[in-house]
């Protein structure tokens, strides 16, 4: 292994079966202070930094809770020795890349900056299905969910310069004429648009999933690369801090408690009691960290910023790793499983694929919100038994081998993230969103995906965040007072007119 600094060591991830974990930082060796505090080493914070560090701005420290930079993109070695590979929990695609001449996905160019390994996806590509009754062709209905998420998505583009009116997507279902009925129907509808916004059409923005997904996929591409890079996914993230990053401009294994501000500077607590000063703080908690109130304001946040905080939803989309002694399913990259209950089990990807991990014996499952908050309430035996019970249902004639191992990470328990990504949820009004992003005296900034109008959920939504926020900062930092000029938020959101409530009450 070639020699590497203390900064390198720290961000050194693994490409082999059992490596040593990388060293930590001691606290100590940092500085107590600096310009800018950016919390979190996900992409909006080490985007930031390196943002700042473009400008000439290099007085920051980033602190990090974790041992390693990566946020979200959060890579696990799983399966039994000797058959180990590195899967991904967290985001795993780069959504969206170039198409032809046009604009690229900065995550994409960040990918191949860095050289990391992917394949391209083929959701629709041969997809096996089945249902309770076994393997079972309803191609034709798929087919027909594309249509309807389309047109979803189509007549929602075509109110929006007429109205900005929202509702939820399943109104925006039935009126484009879509209302499935039948397991077929549920199951092909979760696939074209739970398993993307890992929320249902019911909790999900009419308009925004609209601009949202036309963002990515119009703007970029409509392929997605999946990373099978032995280093995980995040090694972009990582690769990138060793290019910039000095030793004492960054903290790892330090949790934020309290984040102190007024108009003359902010103070930071960790929670082994330091303190950390500056004039700006960059806080890149996920929405649901917010939500939680894992990390304390003082004084607390104004009540604008609290009720747009509160009011975006931060969703749950877990990924189930199975491993068996050999392959015994599909050929195609993913099945389709139609259950009686919308949303149990459906999407199964095979990763013992040739593109992918061949010979692996790994098998993935996805479940989104209410199904992932479900499952953490039961003990691991009760979901494996759940699992295996729907592969025999798919596979009726097979006697289903006992895995070797069996993962997934509850997302929503987890303090220092809370969920897996945002949601736009109906009626969440353009108002509440910027108060969602605004900053707080010119002292407490906020970035990350959920602040992306266009992007949120997605990586480049928190690199674009990331960056737009860190040049507010750096117009602060390198100008005077009057030259720090933060976003725009409403103190008071109101309807467009009163509610007409006439009635009588009688007693």
């Amino acid at each position: 292994m070639p020699s590497l600094g203390p900064l390198a060591l720290a961000l050194y991830l693994s490409t082999s079966l059992a490596l040593p974990a990388p060293p930590q930082i001691p606290l100590s060796s940092a500085r107590s202070d600096a310009k800018v505090l950016i919390l979190g080493g996900g992409m909006a914070g080490i985007t930031a930094a390196r943002t700042l560090h473009d400008q000439g701005i290099d007085d920051f420290i980033v602190v990090e809770a974790r041992h390693e930079v990566g946020g979200r993109m959060l890579s696990h070695t799983f399966g039994e020795p000797g058959r180990q590979y590195t899967v991904e929990l967290g985001a795993n695609w780069v959504q969206g890349t170039r198409h032809d001449d046009g604009p690229e996905n900065p995550v994409w160019t960040l990918a191949k900056k860095h050289h990391l390994d992917t394949r391209l996806s083929s959701y629709f590509e041969g997809l096996a299905t089945f249902d309770e009754d076994g393997p079972v062709n309803y191609t034709d209905v798929i087919e027909a969910a594309s249509r309807n998420f389309d047109k979803l998505i189509a007549s929602a583009g075509a109110r929006l310069p007429k109205s900005l009116v929202d509702a939820s997507a399943r109104t925006g279902y039935s009126l484009t004429g879509s209302r499935p009925q039948t397991p077929h129907e549920h199951a092909a509808e979760y696939y074209h648009f739970d398993w993307e916004f890992q929320s249902s059409p019911e909790e999900t923005s009419w308009l925004a999933s609209s601009w949202n997904n036309n963002s990515t996929f119009f703007t970029f591409s409509e392929q997605n690369a999946m990373s099978v890079d032995g280093r995980g996914f995040k090694t972009i993230l990582q690769s990138e801090a060793r290019s910039f990053l000095r030793e004492d401009q960054i903290r790892l294994n330090a949790t934020v408690d309290l984040i102190s501000y007024s108009d003359d500077g902010v103070e930071v607590r960790l929670t082994d009691g330091q303190t950390l000063s500056a004039d700006h703080v960059i806080c890149t908690f996920s929405l649901g960290v917010l939500q939680h109130d894992d990390v304390h304001f003082e004084p607390p946040l104004p009540m604008w910023k609290r009720e747009a905080i509160y009011s975006m939803t931060m969703g749950v989309y877990t990924k189930i790793f199975l491993q068996f002694p050999y392959k015994f399913w599909f050929d195609t990259e993913i099945a389709l499983y139609a259950d009686r209950e919308r949303g149990r089990y459906p999407i199964w990807q095979s990763l013992d694929d040739p593109d992918f991990f061949p010979g692996s014996g790994i098998l993935l499952t996805t479940v989104t919100n209410a199904f992932s908050r479900r499952i953490v309430s039961l003990p691991k035996d009760q979901i494996l038994d759940e699992l295996l019970d729907v592969l025999g249902t798919m596979y009726p004639n097979i006697t289903i081998p006992a895995p070797t191992d069996f993962h997934f990470k509850s997302w929503d328990e987890d303090p220092l993230f809370r969920g897996s990504y945002a949601n736009w949820p109906p009626s969440f009004l353009e108002e509440k969103h910027a108060n969602l992003r605004a900053d707080v005296k010119r002292r407490v900034w906020f970035a990350g995906e959920a602040g992306s109008k266009l992007y949120f959920g997605y990586l480049q939504g928190a690199y674009f965040e990331g960056r737009h926020v860190a040049m507010k900062v750096t117009s602060c930092v390198q100008g005077s007072r009057e030259a720090c000029v933060g976003f725009e938020h409403v103190k008071n959101v109101k309807n467009t007119r009163p509610y007409d409530i006439d009635y009588e009450v009688s007693v």
